[in-house]
């Protein structure tokens, strides 16, 4: 049996990628609710040992929108441009994410979403790294 190759344009790859990654976002905040032991930190004004203030939401919100940014912008920009941001944002959530594993105690589905969310970003930087126009 010969399986029919699929081919996708570098550009909506990435755009598909960056959806993937932000529905693993959303997904591990929601996960992240229904643990009654983070839902009564949450409540109580933390995240671990960091303090929820309108600048750490802000500050959070405005990485948030990286890769929802990216979902519109990989399909709209030039080639140059594109492989750019997409380089750049992938390392950047890739530090963030790692980073975030190293502080306070991390519950089993936040560490099984981080490992996907920095497999995507990786793969981002590295696919956008390698793509030729």
């Amino acid at each position: 049996m010969r399986m029919n190759k699929i081919q996708v344009s570098g550009k909506k790859l990435l755009s598909i990628l960056w959806i993937y990654l932000t529905l693993n976002y959303i997904f591990c905040d929601v996960f992240t609710l229904m643990f009654s032991e983070e839902l009564r930190m949450v409540l109580q004004g933390k995240m671990g040992d960091i303090l929820i203030t309108q600048e750490f939401l802000l500050t959070f919100a405005i990485i948030m929108e990286i890769p929802m940014m990216m979902i519109i912008l990989s399909r709209i920009l030039s080639y140059k441009l594109n492989r750019t941001l997409n380089i750049i944002f992938g390392i950047l959530l890739t530090i963030i994410q790692a980073s975030s594993l190293f502080t306070g105690s991390n519950t089993m589905h936040y560490i099984f979403f981080s490992i996907i969310e920095i497999s995507i970003t990786l793969f981002i930087a590295w696919y956008a790294w390698k793509w030729k126009e």
